[in-house]
């Protein structure tokens, strides 16, 4: 029994179509670009077809007109071919105009814009004769013979019963007086044109979603595939979890670097702890260099006794600091108050301590805290 990961049975993901279009893959139709090019053609005459058969009509007057004399005269040629640019050249420019507007919209209207150097590169499967034989006589050979047997059968059927329908017609212009008959026959096969182009539109529109079908079938993926490209473009979980592992270490290993630093630790006393600094002058409030619980608190306690760091217990203050300060920042100015009576304890502890004041009074229990504050 085939493994149900291995069978191709899922849609492709963005990344496999994007993958796919950098290689040139895309939904084409050329029967698509084909049918909007000959309706563009056939547009392009119905407005330009009268200018252009008024413009040929005068020429060939013109021409016929010209005397010996005229044509070894230099300026009389250059009159004449001035006069066939002047006559010709707008109607041709604005046919090609259309054209190349109507066939641009037709090869990217499937699959849009879509250019590849990669596409456009040599490959040496294309010149393989096996691989040759096998596009052949292969699936899609065998589709692209019966659109084409399809496409024969539908034009000519197109072509009998308008050809049917505008006999009499077409016999009539041959009794019509030039210059009308001229421009008459010109729109008249122009419209002829458009209904046979109208019947290839008809091969396009069922071309088209079978193109977009195929190239869909072509580009489905398994599911373990769908799984390697996750792993890929997102990285594989264990290696992102190692990373992640590895940062925090060294976050941590900086932050427990500056722990020696602080001015003083507020503890929970067990749970929490944060390290502040404060340099007048330099910081405009104190800064938490280092905070954490549990196991991290208990370092930063062991830490700042080794560097004789003052430690002191608020549990209010060090949940309030721990909750609403990131590490690196300064505390919010709704913490300024409890702060500062903390740093000023240990500032006249230090003092006491060098014999250098009285000993101070022991810190409040509760500290002005706001009530948003309180955590």
């Amino acid at each position: 029994m085939a493994d149900e990961s291995t069978e191709k049975t899922e849609q492709p993901t963005p990344k496999k179509l994007e993958d796919a279009a950098k290689k040139g893959q895309v939904a084409r139709s050329k029967d698509l670009g084909t049918a909007f090019v000959l309706i563009g053609s056939a547009a392009s005459l119905l407005v330009f077809g009268k200018m252009l058969a008024s413009g040929v009509l005068d020429i060939g007057q013109r021409m016929l007109q010209l005397d010996a004399k005229d044509i070894f005269e230099t300026n009389s040629m250059f009159t004449a071919w001035g006069a066939v640019g002047e006559k010709l050249i707008p109607p041709m420019a604005g046919i090609f105009i259309i054209i190349l507007i109507a066939a641009f919209i037709g090869n990217t209207l499937l699959g849009g814009f879509n250019f590849s150097w990669e596409a456009a590169g040599p490959k040496a499967s294309k010149m393989s004769p096996l691989k040759g034989f096998k596009r052949m006589f292969g699936l899609q050979a065998l589709v692209e013979l019966l659109k084409s047997i399809l496409k024969v059968i539908v034009v000519i059927g197109i072509a009998y019963l308008l050809l049917k329908v505008f006999f009499f017609d077409i016999m009539a212009l041959s009794l019509m007086s030039e210059p009308n008959n001229i421009e008459s026959a010109l729109h008249f096969l122009a419209w002829l044109f458009l209904g046979l182009c109208a019947s290839v539109s008809v091969i396009a529109v069922v071309d088209a979603p079978y193109q977009k079908w195929n190239h869909i079938k072509q580009l489905k993926m398994s599911l373990q595939e769908i799984k390697d490209e996750y792993k890929n473009s997102e990285g594989d979980p264990q290696i992102k979890a190692r990373i992640r592992r590895t940062q925090m270490q060294m976050s941590m290993k900086r932050m427990m670097q500056e722990v020696p630093k602080a001015d003083v630790i507020v503890t929970n006393p067990t749970h929490y702890a944060v390290a502040l600094k404060y340099e007048q002058g330099k910081f405009r409030a104190p800064i938490v260099v280092a905070k954490g619980v549990d196991e991290v608190a208990m370092h930063i306690r062991k830490i700042g006794n080794e560097h004789k760091v003052p430690v002191i217990e608020s549990p209010s203050l060090a949940r309030s600091i721990f909750y609403t300060t990131k590490l690196d920042h300064p505390i919010p100015e709704q913490l300024f108050a409890a702060v500062a009576q903390v740093l000023a304890y240990v500032h006249q502890l230090k003092m006491y301590k060098k014999g250098k004041g009285s000993r101070p009074r022991t810190l409040a229990k509760e500290l002005p805290i706001p009530e948003d504050f309180r955590h």
